[in-house]
């Protein structure tokens, strides 16, 4: 379990396809000392583990279905990519609860300038955006963001100076994947609508959690 405060950022070494997937090389030396192999690690908010160490870096395998279904495919070497140890246990809880299991890939539409501050913009797949609310919480590369703004499809979120600077966000271009984990609370509420035998596909309206009890 993650919670989205990214607290390093590291630089992809590689990317080695194989047979089975890839295996992506990882530089970051204020934290590849602190690891471990079979460590959980999360890289662009994506769940991996530690299967070789080697000096500043490290080395996770991913799997062909990774590849598939996260940025990973189209990263290339040089790449900045956000970092998160998993909590334990009596760690302050940051952010919201990310699992490390990422939903979909979402493009940048903008990243424009207000101030001191940045609006991000990012277009969300179909099956993701039905999880989407204002003013909750969505993981954008692993980030623990929240919704300022919703219409057609595109996640407008409000980025401060310091997640600016102490993340990937600053490296960010309008076209470029980003891996996008919704909250699983929402998950969560979806199901248990679904259990009770909602009429037709679950649909997470203010009417239909009222007639559901909530």
């Amino acid at each position: 379990m993650f919670t989205g405060i990214v607290k390093w950022v590291g630089t992809v070494d590689s990317l080695e396809r194989t047979a089975e997937g890839g295996r992506l090389r990882v530089r970051a030396p204020e934290l590849a000392g602190a690891l471990a192999v079979a460590d959980s690690i999360a890289v662009n908010g994506c769940c991996l583990t530690v299967v070789r160490l080697e000096g500043e870096a490290f080395e996770m395998d991913l799997s062909g279905e990774t590849l598939r279904r996260t940025s990973f495919n189209e990263m290339t070497a040089g790449t900045r990519v956000n970092l998160e140890q998993p909590m334990k246990a009596g760690d302050e809880f940051g952010g919201h609860f990310v699992q490390g299991h990422v939903d979909g890939v979402g493009r940048v539409t903008a990243l424009v300038p207000e101030g001191e501050n940045w609006w991000l913009s990012v277009r969300v797949p179909d099956a993701v955006a039905r999880y989407v609310a204002m003013k909750g919480s969505v993981a954008l590369d692993g980030i623990s963001l929240t919704v300022a703004g919703w219409h057609d499809g595109v996640v407008d979120i409000a980025i401060i100076p310091y997640t600016y600077d102490f993340t990937n966000v600053k490296n960010m271009a309008v076209g470029d994947a980003v891996n996008v984990e919704c909250d699983i609370l929402a998950k969560y509420v979806e199901r248990l609508m679904e259990a009770r035998n909602v009429a037709g596909p679950a649909r997470m309206t203010v009417e239909a959690l009222k007639e559901q009890g909530f």
